[in-house]
């Protein structure tokens, strides 16, 4: 196996909330075993729990239940909840418009918070600090610039239209004037001329991967995102692909081939090899800047009980193993493949950070050691969003994660960060998707549920 290719942005004045929360800046307790297992009402910022393999229950499909939640519009009064000292601002969307409305709307810059959204996803911020939103129901990437006196976006642009369900972005070459912009589409990659600064595409893009796995039958469309990476030597792209199942058997189903893998490109579209196998749905990639290893935000496996299989966030490694559909976290066979590949039980790789099974674990991203915003706690630490749980009969996630590190590598335990997106009586109005950080700083999350972008900075002690 060849060596690892990877390598290693003044708040202003905040007219928001600030969370009055115990603050997450000090040493705590982590909760630990089974009572780490929690649902909405245990959420709090600033809590941190600890999933280990031993703590995983028996397999217990009779408990598999259907609890989507049916979203709401956001009540008078509710607000993403961060630990103490932070502020949660409202950057761009949250209107009431319906998706009709909002896929008419046909001009170059939008007003803010009118008609902006239809389906906010990943997010990234460009080397020039703006920050690329992919509405994916909507086909299209949109830029977002500046932060207001009240925290809002100063302009936000339409950048390209006409997409297939957009998600990954990223820019390339690495550096301050990169000369294109990737999209990941459910079922190809896409590129965009880029000079920095661009508002808008100049030309057509450029299909240089053409035939992705794409949809599924799962719900909700099943595992259409498609995030996209590069290596640091510019030479490797790597492409996140959900599996197209719940747990069906890739020897009998061909629809699952190049399916719950991270696959490999050279920048122009050839492939190259599968980098990463068994990795069910990883949603969101990251690159660690202190060790240069790639990370993966995964979805795992329904029905086989509320706290089974735990999602995790993870580093991955190149040629590496991760279970799915024959195993799960460390050699547990799927009950419903029994005796399938005994060979690749002890090639199982565990991840580095279980967290709640079904919360549906999305996007990703690291907090750079070059920033000064954040406390210095935060550094290098990661943040993942937790879109919420449907297979669950208490709803769990719901929220945004951090995944606390040691020179570039998981402790084991993650903590409730941003949390408020179910009222007190288990209504959802918010559903957390894509994080990234800004130039300034601060923490942007997307929430596809309100369809908004919330910005999260520090402003106190």
């Amino acid at each position: 196996m060849r060596p690892s290719r990877f390598a290693k942005f003044h708040a202003l004045a905040p007219i928001a909330f600030t969370a009055l929360l115990p603050s997450a800046l000090h040493a705590q307790q982590t909760i630990t075993g089974q009572a780490a297992f929690a649902d909405y009402t245990q959420q709090k910022p600033g809590i941190r729990r600890k999933i280990t393999v031993a703590d995983l229950p028996e397999p217990k499909p009779s408990e598999s239940v259907d609890n989507g939640p049916t979203l709401v519009q956001r009540p008078d009064g509710a607000w993403p909840i961060a630990p103490t000292g932070f502020t949660v601002q409202l950057y761009a969307g949250g209107d009431a418009a319906t998706p009709m409305q909002r896929s008419e709307n046909k001009k170059e810059i939008h007003s803010p918070t009118s008609g902006t959204f239809v389906m906010p996803r990943i997010i990234h911020a460009a080397p020039n600090g703006d920050l690329f939103v992919a509405d994916s129901q909507a086909g299209s990437v949109l830029v977002l610039r500046g932060v207001t006196e009240a925290g809002k976006a100063a302009t936000i642009s339409t950048y390209a239209t006409g997409l297939d369900h957009p998600f990954g972005i990223a820019f390339y070459p690495a550096g301050a004037n990169p000369q294109w912009i990737y999209i990941g589409n459910a079922t190809t990659v896409v590129r965009f001329s880029y000079k920095s600064g661009d508002l808008k595409a100049a030309h057509a893009p450029e299909t240089i991967v053409p035939d992705l796995p794409g949809y599924a039958q799962l719900r909700g469309g099943g595992h259409w995102t498609r995030d996209v990476v590069f290596s640091a030597d510019g030479k490797h792209m790597l492409v996140s692909v959900g599996s197209g199942s719940n747990a069906d058997d890739p020897d009998t189903h061909p629809g699952e081939f190049h399916r719950a893998d991270v696959l490999e490109y050279t920048p122009e579209g050839k492939f190259v090899e599968v980098y990463a196998y068994g990795i069910r749905n990883c949603v969101g990639e990251a690159v660690n800047s202190i060790t240069g290893q790639l990370w993966c935000s995964t979805n795992e496996r329904d029905a086989l009980g509320n706290n089974l299989v735990p999602d995790y966030v993870t580093s991955v490694k190149e040629g590496g193993f991760y279970g799915w559909p024959w195993f799960y976290m460390g050699g547990h066979q799927d009950p419903r493949l029994m005796g399938t590949h005994p060979e690749l039980k002890s090639k199982v790789i565990t991840p580095d950070v279980l967290v709640q099974p079904h919360m549906a674990s999305l996007g990703m991203t690291f907090y750079p050691t070059s920033q000064s915003m954040f406390p210095s706690q935060y550094d290098g630490d990661g943040f993942a969003s937790e879109h919420g749980s449907w297979n669950r009969a208490n709803r769990g996630g719901y929220e945004v994660i951090r995944i606390p590190m040691k020179d570039g590598r998981a402790t084991g335990e993650y903590e409730d960060f941003l949390t408020g997106f179910v009222t007190a009586d288990g209504q959802v109005w918010g559903r957390p998707v894509g994080v990234a950080v800004g130039h300034d700083g601060a923490l942007y999350v997307t929430d596809d549920g309100s369809r908004s972008v919330w910005r999260v900075s520090y402003t106190g002690k």
